[in-house]
């Protein structure tokens, strides 16, 4: 039986929320959908975001080590220089590419202003299988 019905969200934690929000909204095209500004019923302040059906959360807090713990975001192989374009522009860092295997798509890679990691991938899961085969 399976209970589990898919990723409810997702919860980063960030020291800026503004300048998330920006990255989020102006560099990755998120609708931001509601800030606790007003009044916080969580741990610390956060800012709630959709992208592409996903919920996302950002939470003020200490995030000081960078580790390959990442989100990865769907999209078009011909998008990958323009998004990353506009989120270097945003301040974000491009992290070092590793090895790819032929045919499991493309990715970049980048660093968000509290060292959390996202990517930008151009395949999914059955690409990914496929070129895993033997």
């Amino acid at each position: 039986m399976k209970m589990i019905k898919g990723v409810s969200h997702i919860t980063i934690i960030i020291a800026d929320l503004e300048k998330t929000a920006r990255l989020f909204c102006e560099g990755l095209g998120a609708e931001e959908v509601y800030d606790s500004k007003p009044r916080n019923f969580s741990l610390s302040r956060e800012k709630y975001f959709i992208l592409t059906g996903i919920w996302l959360v950002a939470m003020e807090g200490d995030q000081s080590e960078r580790s390959y713990r990442h989100i990865a975001f769907k999209v078009e192989e011909k998008d990958i220089a323009a998004i990353g374009k506009r989120i270097t522009g945003l301040g974000a860092t491009i992290a070092a590419p590793r090895a790819r295997v032929p045919g499991e798509g493309q990715s970049l890679y980048f660093y968000d202003f509290d060292n959390n990691l996202f990517e930008l991938h151009t395949g999914g899961l059955k690409e990914r299988l496929n070129a895993y085969q033997p």
